[in-house]
Parts: structure tokens; C-alpha cells; sequence
């Protein structure tokens, strides 16, 4: 570990300040572009000692976790809690921009939907049973010390309050001292929590923990590996109106006003259409909203999710027809023969993108597309094919769901 004394150039795409120096970049977090720091290195990452010199972009954090100097260690959750909003918009903003540009791409970015605290409805914890107590809250970054949290300010407040609930939860079904994940989602009739990691229950400890949940109010479910352990009322969420009970640990969008964002812009641009495709269409989040503008075919590799959302779509009113089809869309595209009756594509791949089904596409006729993204770089890839077949890109909006991090989402729009 070496001790010297660096200026900031730029933000990298994970949030840290980057330092140039003769042997190649240094990674600093908690830096901001201008400032001078004094930092402790180790190889091409800087820590924080002290600031020489402050950005004019520097604020006060709003958590007591965040930063080098957080309770209990560092949250790893949020990495630029520091950098205010305008700086903060503009470089989520330009992360799109430059992914784009790296595959050629050059089309006008609009500004990003912005996200605010308290929004977030579902939230990962990591948990584990200590001597002294049960431990709930965030992994140090690159690291596996659980810092304990007290607060959360880009958190639903229905899901900190239930936090003394959730950690009762975790201390009923912690076999061992082994970490384990916590999901929580905030539905609209209590929290569904998925548990995972957690070794096999004895029939004694699952009759324990059981007793332990049904004492504990604004509880909707609790799942263990995928297993429902008790379900005391369905958990639902709503989906254009349309109430859906998801599976446990399934997808859902981190924040409703995110989802409704994109499904806003998904809505718009499919317009009139009277056949659309919905590929990797998990629960349902944009089929059941477009099922009230035309025919609706649902293509998910998850079978639980499409389960929910096909329940949901036979007992809804007011919908289209809405097929749902359980299929791998990595290994088994929509060809293009396929796709010859559709007249809007609408898809929401994980991280990986679509390159498969982007390539049936440019070969298609399909008159409006719809890409949905949580990754601007498999983004970048995927409208390059469908610009090379022909396709125009008429508008790409990038949208926070994930406050004070880098992760971005996107929604592209297309026509043939």
C-alpha cells in the first residue's frame, strides 16, 4: 500500500473517480471529477484518506451507511449518494450516450426520468444469525461483511418499517451462521418476502417459524428456495389495472414509477396495434397493459411467471386475448416466419440483451419495435442489428430505477 496525493478526471461507469498516473488508471471511490484527494493505493485502487480540494458537485449524503465513513463499514447499495442531482442525471444520462456511440450509434438521448427516495419496493437484503443478533442489511462492496443498516432512504417506507418484522423472519429460519439473501417486495397486500440460501428446515424449526410469521403483521408471504413456507394472503401487484399475484422471488421492477414510466413509453409507441408480441414478458408487467390495446402473445422462459400472468390476464375484464407461451427466447427465438403477424415487438431481456431474437427481427417486417433494457452496453448491440435490417431508432429514453448507483435502464423505440 502506497500513500500519494491525486486529481480527479472523470467519473467511471461504476461511479468511481478515476486518476490518471504513469502506470494506468486509479480507481477512486466516493471521488469526484476536480477534486484533489490523498488517497492509500493498492494497485490500481485509491481509498479516501482526505479531501485537499471539494468538487462544487459534493453533498452531503442522505444515509448515515453511505460513503468510507458509514456506520458499521460501507453499504455497498448506493455509490454516489455524494454528487448532486444535476451532475448525477447527466452522467446516467451519458453512460447511454456512450454505449450507443460505441456501436455507431448516434440518435438523439432524451433527458433521464428520474428516480426520488422512498421509492423502492423491492429491496435485497443480506442477512445472517451472529452470537448477539440477527444482522440485516447490505454487503460492503466487493466484500462480505453485512453492514447492519437502520435506515434506507431509497426505500419504500412500508419496507424499513417492517424491518424489526423481516429481521424476526431471518432469525426463524437461520439454521446456521451461514449469510443468506432476503428479497422483499412491497405489494399492495403486505410484504413477500423469498428467502434464500438458507439450509433445509427441520419439521420442528418449520412449524417454529411458521408460528414466528403469523405473529407478525403486514406479512403477505414468505417463500424458502423457491418454496412457499406460509402465505397468510396473496401478495398482489397491479399492472395496468390488472391485479397479478407474482411468483415468489419473481421479476418485478425495482420501483412502480419507473415501470410506469417505461410502460408509458412502451404504450405510446406500439400505438393502434392489433397483434403484439411481448417477449420475455415475465409476470406480465407491459402484456396486460397492451392486452387493452390489441392481441397480446407472451413469450417467458420462467413457467411460474407466465403461470401468474395467464391466470391474471383469464380473470381480468376488459382485455384482448392474451397466449402465453413458456419458451427459452435465448435458445429458441421468435423466428422470423414467426413474427410475420405481428405488427408490434415489444421485449425486456435480463442483462445478456437480445442478440438472438434481434437477429429474426431485422430480417422481419414487423413495423414497430419496442427494446427495454437494464444494460445500455447489450442494449448498444442489439439496436445496431436491428438498425443494419433496416430498422430507424425514433426515440431512446433513459429512465433511474436504481437511486444513486449506475445502473440505468432504457427504453428504445423503432420503426421499420
Amino acid at each position: 500500500m502506497s500513500a500519494e496525493t491525486v486529481t480527479i478526471q472523470k467519473l467511471g461507469a461504476l461511479g468511481d473517480g478515476i486518476a490518471n498516473s504513469p502506470d494506468g488508471p486509479i480507481y477512486v471511490p466516493f471521488a469526484l471529477p476536480g477534486e484533489t484527494v490523498a488517497i492509500a493505493r493498492v494497485k490500481s485502487h485509491g481509498t479516501i484518506m482526505s479531501i485537499a480540494t471539494a468538487s462544487p458537485d459534493r453533498q452531503e449524503p442522505s444515509c448515515r451507511h453511505f460513503g468510507p465513513d458509514g456506520v458499521n463499514g460501507t453499504c455497498g447499495g448506493c455509490t454516489l449518494q455524494h454528487l448532486t442531482d444535476a451532475p448525477y442525471r447527466a452522467f446516467k444520462r451519458q453512460l447511454v450516450i456512450d454505449a450507443l456511440k460505441s456501436k455507431g450509434l448516434t440518435p438523439d438521448v432524451g433527458e433521464l426520468v428520474a428516480a426520488r427516495p422512498g421509492e423502492r419496493r423491492r429491496v435485497v437484503f443480506a442477512a445472517r444469525r451472529t452470537e448477539k443478533d440477527m444482522l440485516i442489511g447490505f454487503n460492503q462492496a466487493e466484500s462480505h461483511h453485512i453492514v447492519a443498516i437502520e435506515e434506507c432512504p431509497i426505500s419504500s417506507a412500508a419496507v424499513i418499517a417492517r424491518l424489526p418484522a423481516i429481521k424476526a423472519i431471518g432469525a426463524a429460519l437461520a439454521t446456521s451462521a451461514e449469510a443468506f439473501r432476503i428479497s422483499v417486495l412491497e405489494t399492495l397486500s403486505g410484504l413477500d418476502l423469498a428467502v434464500d440460501g438458507v439450509k433445509k428446515l427441520s419439521d420442528q424449526q418449520r412449524r417454529k417459524a411458521i408460528e414466528t410469521i403469523l405473529t407478525l403483521r403486514g406479512i403477505a408471504r414468505v417463500s424458502l428456495n423457491g418454496e412457499i413456507l406460509v402465505e397468510p394472503v396473496k401478495p398482489i401487484v397491479e399492472f395496468g389495472g390488472v391485479n397479478v399475484s407474482p411468483p415468489p422471488g419473481g421479476f418485478t421492477q425495482a420501483t412502480k414509477q419507473a415501470e410506469d414510466a417505461m410502460a408509458e413509453l412502451v404504450v405510446a409507441h406500439v400505438g393502434k396495434a392489433k397483434r403484439i408480441a411481448d417477449l420475455f414478458a415475465g409476470a406480465g408487467t407491459f402484456s396486460l397493459r397492451l392486452a387493452r390495446i390489441g392481441r397480446v402473445h407472451a413469450a417467458e422462459s420462467d413457467d411460474k411467471a407466465i403461470a401468474a400472468l395467464d391466470h391474471a390476464a383469464r380473470n381480468a375484464q376488459g382485455l384482448k386475448p392474451v397466449t402465453a407461451e413458456k419458451r427459452d427466447l435465448f435458445r429458441r427465438p421468435l423466428m422470423t416466419a414467426e413474427l410475420k403477424v405481428y405488427d408490434a415487438v415489444v421485449f425486456d431481456p435480463p442483462r445478456a440483451g437480445a442478440e438472438f431474437q434481434c437477429q429474426e427481427l431485422a430480417r422481419s417486417n414487423v413495423k414497430k419495435v419496442v427494446a427495454v433494457s437494464c444494460n445500455p452496453l447489450t442494449l448498444a448491440r442489439d439496436l445496431a442489428i436491428l438498425v443494419e435490417g433496416g430498422y430507424r431508432i425514433t426515440s431512446v429514453t433513459p429512465i433511474d430505477q436504481f437511486l444513486w448507483t449506475s445502473h440505468v435502464e432504457v427504453v428504445a423505440t423503432l420503426e421499420k
